[in-house]
């Protein structure tokens, strides 16, 4: 489908962005080393070896700069690779960045590590980046929706306050996907996603994805190179498989999880649930301001640690997994997984219980995810 700018879709875009037309299905360059000099050239670098560019890792590129609205692209062997590489290669010693505690776990860590170098690292709560933001501010980094309490910062006064004093804007944008979200129409400069989640789709490839302004992406395509975080080419491939769905999943986790939400807020053995899609939910009205969809995660308190493990002992179609984001539904207990590294009164401020449980919400029939949770929840 073509828009009225002659512009393609997001469906579309998945599909056909980038392809050479000679082919239906694109074929995967599984080479380590490529005709040089006089060879083919990607970004104008001659084409020499995998650890630089492959033809297949750039297919994924170019779709995914154009699904994000970037001016350019890189593709990495994991999220954190690429969370890492926008790390070092935009911070060096006196630098500030101002984070969101909020954030995935080992993201935190990753960034308090980085104090022994000099940088300064202020983390605090969504509700309070904005006010953390100064004059030495180097860069800010936040998620559209956080791990795993599904928070979602006021991004639009977030980057309006960081244009102020000169600060970049880097948002990870796992949870929400460009299909519901896309950063830089906000004024965002950096976009990191974790391609192992709903890009890939399938939970059987593991990349991430960095995409953004193209002076910022030249200068971290030498980091990339220098750190060796490069994609494979046969993980590109996979993710840019996924992609071809990619429109048609989301749109399903998210109808399909906003069931599950309100399902779980009429449960006498359920507290507090946590989705942006519902309407208790305190960032309801700004997920609906900002994003299409509300995405497929939902977390909820059965109320101690020894609950959330019996409940996850009892359940059968659903799968006890630390990841998110495909075919299949999976449920994870962040305090002792993503979050296990952060210590016990920080997850309390955060709000990270013993008895908090992190739902993928997948794509099999609502009536039997929630079939699978009723029994579960009745062994309480």
């Amino acid at each position: 489908m073509v828009d009225k700018q002659g512009k393609r879709g997001i469906a579309s875009t998945s599909i056909h962005e980038g392809e050479d037309t000679e082919f239906i299905i694109q074929p995967i360059y599984q080479s380590a080393i490529f005709k040089h000099p006089f060879g083919s050239r990607i970004r104008g670098r001659e084409l020499k070896y995998s650890r630089e560019d492959n033809p297949t890792v750039h297919l994924l590129e170019r779709k995914m700069q154009a699904l994000e609205g970037a001016e350019d692209c890189l593709g990495f062997s994991s999220g954190m690779a690429a969370i890492s590489t926008l790390f070092l290669g935009t911070l060096g010693k006196g630098d500030e960045i101002v984070t969101s505690k909020e954030i995935y776990g080992a993201s935190l860590v990753l960034l308090r590590s980085l104090e022994k170098f000099g940088v300064e690292v202020k983390a605090v709560l969504n509700g309070d980046v904005i006010r953390a933001i100064s004059k030495d501010t180097r860069i800010v980094f936040i998620e559209s929706i956080t791990n795993p309490t599904l928070g979602v910062p006021d991004i639009s006064t977030i980057v309006s306050r960081s244009r102020e004093v000169g600060a970049l804007v880097a948002v990870d944008n796992t949870f929400a996907t460009p299909v519901n979200f896309r950063p830089l129409e906000v004024g965002a400069d950096l976009i990191v996603e974790s391609a192992t989640k709903y890009l890939g789709g399938h939970n059987d490839v593991i990349g991430g994805i960095l995409a953004g302004r193209k002076d910022l992406l030249a200068s971290l395509w030498e980091w990339r190179r220098n750190l060796g975080g490069n994609l494979d080419p046969f993980a590109a491939y996979l993710i840019i498989r996924g992609l071809k769905t990619l429109s048609l999943r989301v749109a399903e986790h998210n109808r399909s999880a906003q069931s599950t939400a309100k399902w779980l807020e009429k449960r006498p053995e359920v507290g507090k649930v946590h989705y942006p899609g519902l309407l208790s939910s305190r960032y309801h009205r700004r997920a609906s301001s900002l994003m299409e969809g509300y995405g497929g995660v939902v977390s909820f308190d059965v109320g101690s640690e020894e609950r959330a493990m019996r409940l996850l002992r009892s359940l059968n179609l659903i799968k006890t997994a630390p990841s998110l984001g495909g075919t299949e539904t999976l449920i994870t207990h962040p305090a002792s997984s993503s979050h296990r590294k952060i210590d016990a009164e920080e997850r309390r401020e955060l709000g990270i219980t013993g008895g908090l449980l992190r739902l993928s919400v997948g794509l099999e029939g609502f009536e039997e995810i929630t079939a699978d949770l009723q029994k579960a929840l009745g062994k309480l």
